[in-house]
């Protein structure tokens, strides 16, 4: 579909969001005329007048909203040509390639994704500034072919007239969200009054000593929400026709990107996104913020720097996200067609010889990567966050695990101090020493599941065995890296591991803790192990 053809059936949709306008209008009009002219008077037509004319209000107000909501800005850091000059005569090239003007803005954002934006005017029939977004957790993930095909996919967009419509697409969108939510408000303030006037009625009956009723609002606001009804009609018809068109403008964009930087490249592209975005995910809340807890962040720039590490040292793990590609889009109304089906189609193409090209990682477009990603964290991060304390990756890992272990311990002394066996691990092997069966009352204090709290005798004591058994482990584990006798290791490969004081001590500690919650528990092993100078 043309672009002209396109834009006629944007406009045709918005027509037709004021046409359905008009209609019901005449309806609500026509409505009030018959009734008059069949001899309706007085109260009851001048009680007519009233909700023709609130509903007519949404209405009049959806059709009349002029002007397009803008979204927020998405947050990044805007580069000039003086800043980054490889990146920008990039993208020029890219844009020529394609046949388009270049974007006369490029902005780093924190997403792994890329985008562009036009503010084109007059219901886009002029154009207006373009705006390419560029994550740079995605070009962490891509070479420079990748990254190529990536930006040949986005300046299609503007070749194809994409971002000049969208503002028109949007603007149908928006009205006709405003207008069903102006009769759902009604709907709700309608169902309000009414529930307020029977509470008040329903106290007066109790004051009175008398059975309040029921309170009962159906039926209340039913017109609101059947006009409401109309409109979402509507609006599931406008988002099916825009989405189609949505999704063959990404088909069409990812034909750009094959022409410019090759078959392999684009569709390699597009699997490594599948497996970049889920990568990033994980290591935000792994890694990344695990120190939040503990008032900790990673070095500057390295909030978003340090995906590198993980997708080196990950790679294997990460081939089948490459391989796997999602069969339906992400949602019923996203704009792009599933992975597994652009890449099928891109894949498809005759091969053009450009696979097997050996290209440099697209961080190397930036004149400083790092100076990049921290300016990046200045920019997309809240102020308390970058107030917080900045240290390396090894001291992260270790004074916030420590940090946490030392928290959840707490839970457990608390536990341990309720039954007299605690708090520190030396009361407690004394406690046990004295009476080991404070050691299933113990148990008793920590959650456990239906079948582990229906259990008696000696099967609820192999229920509580491994629990019990935990939680020694996690108090010895606090005690050794209070002292500084045991070390938590970052790993980019795995979690982080707990480095003990000499070989073979783990194997001694999980004997020793066995030999204490035995059946005739024996907790001198764990006592020399542990607590010995």
């Amino acid at each position: 579909m043309g672009a002209s053809l396109r834009a006629t059936r944007a406009l045709a949709l918005l027509a037709g969001f004021y046409l359905l306008g008009v209609a019901l209008l005449a309806v609500l009009a026509g409505i009030d005329i018959a009734l008059a002219t069949a001899g309706l008077r007085g109260p009851a037509l001048f009680k007519l007048l009233i909700v023709s004319v609130v509903l007519a209000v949404p209405i009049v107000r959806g059709m009349f909203m002029l002007r397009t909501p803008k979204g927020d800005p998405i947050p990044g850091v805007p580069v000039n040509e003086q800043q980054e000059p490889v990146l920008w005569r990039t993208v020029r090239e890219v844009a020529e390639q394609v046949g388009t003007r270049a974007p006369d803005e490029i902005v780093l954002i924190a997403e792994v994704n890329a985008a562009v934006s036009e503010d084109s005017r007059l219901l886009g029939l002029r154009p207006g500034t373009r705006r390419l977004y560029v994550g740079l957790p995605l070009m962490t993930g891509l070479d420079e072919m990748q990254l190529r095909a990536v930006l040949a996919h986005e300046m299609g967009h503007y070749a194809n007239l994409d971002t000049r419509l969208t503002p028109l697409i949007a603007r149908g969108r928006a009205q006709l969200l405003r207008t069903i939510g102006h009769f759902h408000d009604r709907a709700d303030a309608k169902v309000a009054k009414e529930r307020a006037k029977q509470e008040k009625k329903a106290d007066k009956r109790i004051a009175a000593g008398k059975k309040a009723k029921e309170i009962d609002t159906t039926g209340d606001g039913a017109m609101y929400r059947a006009m409401a009804s109309l409109y979402t009609a509507y609006g599931k018809f406008y988002q099916r026709a825009t989405l189609a068109g949505a999704r063959r403008q990404e088909l069409a964009a990812d034909l750009a990107s094959v022409r410019i930087a090759g078959r392999d490249s684009a569709a390699s592209a597009l699997r490594e996104l599948n497996a970049i975005g889920p990568a990033q995910d994980f290591y935000m809340d792994s890694y990344a913020t695990l120190g939040v807890g503990a008032q900790l962040l990673p070095r500057p720039g390295q909030v978003f720097g340090g995906l590198r590490h993980l997708l080196d040292a990950r790679s294997a793990e990460l081939d089948d996200l490459r391989r796997e590609l999602s069969t339906e889009p992400a949602s019923p109304y996203d704009s792009h067609p599933a992975l597994a089906e652009r890449v099928a189609r891109i894949e498809a193409l005759p091969d053009d010889g450009r696979g097997g090209r050996a290209a440099r990682p697209s961080l190397d477009l930036l004149s400083d990567a790092d100076a990049s990603m921290a300016a990046l964290e200045q920019a997309v991060l809240t102020p308390e966050a970058l107030a917080l304390k900045r240290v390396d990756w090894a001291d992260l890992v270790q004074e916030s695990m420590t940090r946490y272990v030392g928290e959840g311990a707490e839970e457990i002394r608390e536990a341990f101090a309720a039954e007299g066996a605690g708090p520190d691990l030396a009361a407690l092997l004394a406690a046990i020493d004295a009476d080991p069966a404070v050691r299933w009352r113990i148990a008793e204090r920590f959650p456990k599941s239906e079948e582990a709290a229906a259990a008696t005798g000696r099967t609820a004591r192999e229920f509580a065995r491994p629990v019990l058994r935990r939680a020694l482990n996690q108090l010895v584990t606090a005690e050794l890296t209070a002292r500084g006798s045991a070390h938590w290791k970052l790993s980019w490969a795995d979690s982080a591991t707990l480095s003990y004081p000499a070989d073979g001590f783990e194997e001694q500690l999980t004997a020793a803790l066995e030999s204490a919650v035995a059946d005739r528990p024996d907790t001198e092993p764990l006592r020399k192990l542990v607590l010995a100078p």
